[in-house]
């Protein structure tokens, strides 16, 4: 770039600059009017109930929610404490969207795709089978227009929704009995919530959605024939290797699957300023540590499992995955077809899934086949 032309950018750059900060300023105003009546700060101390779709104490999902708790409490000093309740202990783990919503609990977290029969286009928010990873899901609903989407979405029912971090890509499941052909997935029992449990459906399986603390003991008892969970970490913390030998990837259904957070409207409305921000950020917080915690221990656990647990690593069959691919398209046509909100949300979606596709093919893709 010549003299002249590098002038010539940083003045339009200055000029871009002092055009933003004006309209920042406009913004802000007009967002302080609209928060008039909302305190920046106060002294009044709050005690809030935060309801999970996970079991108590649950390795990963629920530590990082009892981390939260205490970093909301000490940059609040103290003025916002927050009872975290696991799957049961207030309400059962998939009524926890009800509980928010009516005012039965101020917060709750678990992932978009068990409210897909209240709002079919929740599950889209969570995973889209063969869709994009925990990066470019993060790309989309924080930097793509997603969030402003799941916000839409979810406002009628007095929820706001935050996203609560991600556990990358996930393992395709264990099975009892070995996957070789689209035939060994007819009949099959599996444990497969959101849009995956459709696409199996339309492979001949049959989907049973049991959350978290019930998957151990119906595999166990021969209830379900296989379940998906998330990965080798969290697989071996549930057990699932003394029940199912057979462990396959890739997770086809759930390759970046968002977990989410969702609080009160009305009660996060009502809270000063500083509060308010405090909640977002300590979420930001704790999605950057989950996805973490999964990547630092996922591989030593599942070379763990191989090598002391007798677990047996296998690929789906190219077949297999190339025929649950078109079924997808096929359960998204069908979606978008019958909701005028899945349509617009999968619109968002798949514009960006393109646009950053062809992207991380230069990038991402040509640095992961240059390591092999």
């Amino acid at each position: 770039m010549s003299k002249t032309n590098r002038r010539e950018f940083i003045k339009k750059g200055s000029f871009a600059t002092l055009a933003t900060a004006g309209a920042l300023a406009t913004a802000c105003q007009s967002s302080l009017k609209e928060k008039a009546n909302t305190a920046l700060t106060s002294d009044k101390k709050y005690n809030w109930i935060l309801v999970s779709t996970w079991p108590p104490r649950f390795p990963v999902l629920g530590e990082g929610l009892e981390m939260l708790s205490k970093w909301i409490e000490t940059a609040s000093a103290g003025r916002m404490k927050i009872k975290v309740m696991g799957a049961g202990e207030l309400i059962p783990a998939l009524e926890c969207f009800d509980a928010v919503s009516q005012g039965a609990a101020q917060m709750a977290s678990g992932v978009s795709y068990y409210w897909s029969g209240k709002l079919p286009a929740a599950q889209f928010f969570a995973a889209i089978p063969f869709g994009m990873n925990a990066q470019q899901m993060n790309a989309w609903i924080i930097n793509g227009g997603g969030l402003q989407l799941w916000e839409e979405l979810y406002a009628p029912h007095n929820i706001i929704p935050i996203p609560g971090g991600n556990t990358g890509v996930q393992m395709g499941g264990w099975f009892r009995k070995e996957i070789n052909s689209l035939k060994d997935l007819q009949g099959l029992k599996m444990r497969m919530p959101g849009l995956g449990g459709k696409v199996l459906a339309k492979a001949g399986g049959t989907v049973v959605l049991s959350p978290g603390n019930e998957l151990y003991t119906n595999l166990e008892r021969g209830l379900i024939d296989a379940t998906e969970w998330i990965g080798p970490y969290h697989d071996y913390k549930m057990g699932f290797y003394n029940v199912a030998k057979n462990y396959y990837y890739p997770g086809w259904h759930e390759p970046g699957p968002m977990l989410e957070m969702m609080v009160s409207k009305d009660k996060f409305e009502a809270l000063p300023l500083d509060l308010q921000e405090i909640i977002r950020s300590a979420i930001h917080r704790m999605g950057l540590w989950v996805l973490g915690e999964f990547e630092a221990k996922n591989n030593f656990y599942l070379r763990k499992m191989i090598k002391e647990n007798g677990v047996k690593l296998k690929k789906y069959p190219d077949e297999v995955l190339a025929q649950l691919k078109i079924y997808t398209q096929e359960v998204i046509d069908e979606l978008t077809a019958q909701d005028p909100m899945c349509k617009k949300v999968y619109a968002s979606f798949s514009e960006f899934k393109k646009n950053i596709t062809e992207w991380s093919n230069i990038t991402e893709k040509v640095f992961y086949e240059s390591l092999a």
